[in-house]
């Protein structure tokens, strides 16, 4: 129902790609915008790319970036891309290879298609609403990916740069399921559990917004696993206000919601 909106933002992650790696090539400036957070000329230059391409597109539709200029008047859409430019700046930055471009259509306050766009390795996962999801690396090759169904010797992927004591806590409190942790940037972690490599992840907290977890949001659902508020109930977005104040989870399956 979504190929047209899916085909036009993966064509905007693939032209936002290009300016992104001509600057991790090279020196850059960091920039420490009014919430703390970094950023660089590849976060402005790839919003530039990205909302040009899908504006031109689908010029109806309303646009939340984390690198532009919040418009309420978006609440009044039914249709909004959401997106992060590059996802994970403290991973560009350091050089780790580990931040993703995030676009995500929201329909009446839900997700309904999403891409994760990787472009150090030039591989990215897609879905759409009762589509499945998919990834595709760089030589092309399609795969449809599934959550796995494991209930034991878990790996739980925690953030390389935000790790909370609480989510630490779960991880001591549960250490006869859960075998191991891994670090992982951006979202890279929604995409891990969704193709079936982890089963767990816990961000627990204010710190995210919506365009950190709507396009992953739809991949891990389409996959089949949960990614939720830690009580379980939808994340929905177009919201006024853009926190996740809660946090979220992502599950491989429900029976894997530790506390």
């Amino acid at each position: 129902m979504y190929n047209n909106e899916l085909d036009v933002m993966i064509r905007a992650c693939k032209e936002a790609t290009k300016v992104i790696m001509e600057v991790y090539s090279r020196n850059f400036d960091v920039e420490i915008k009014s919430d703390n957070s970094p950023v660089t000329e590849a976060d402005k230059k790839a919003d530039a790319i990205i909302r040009k391409i899908l504006l031109d597109n689908f010029p109806s539709y309303s646009l939340l970036t984390e690198e532009s200029e919040d418009d309420l008047e978006r609440m009044k859409n039914d249709y909004l891309f959401v997106v992060d430019p590059v996802d994970g700046t403290k991973d560009f930055v350091k050089k780790d290879g580990m931040f993703t471009i995030n676009v995500a259509l929201v329909y009446k306050n839900k997700v309904v298609a999403g891409v994760v766009y990787v472009p150090c390795s030039d591989t990215y996962y897609y879905a759409s609403k009762g589509d499945g999801a998919f990834k595709v690396t760089k030589d092309g090759t399609v795969t449809k990916i599934h959550v796995n169904d494991k209930e034991r010797d878990l790996t739980m992927l925690t953030s390389v740069f935000h790790v909370t004591d609480a989510e630490m806590e779960i991880y001591e409190r549960h250490k006869d399921v859960i075998s191991k942790i891994e670090r992982y940037g951006s979202s890279l972690k929604a995409c891990k559990i969704a193709e079936g490599s982890a089963e767990l992840s816990f961000r627990l907290g204010p710190q995210t917004k919506e365009w950190d977890t709507a396009a992953s949001q739809i991949i891990v659902l389409e996959a089949g696993g949960i990614f939720a508020k830690p009580d379980l109930n939808e994340i929905t977005y177009n919201r006024e206000d853009v926190y996740n104040r809660e946090g979220f989870i992502i599950l491989n399956k429900k029976e894997n919601l530790l506390k």
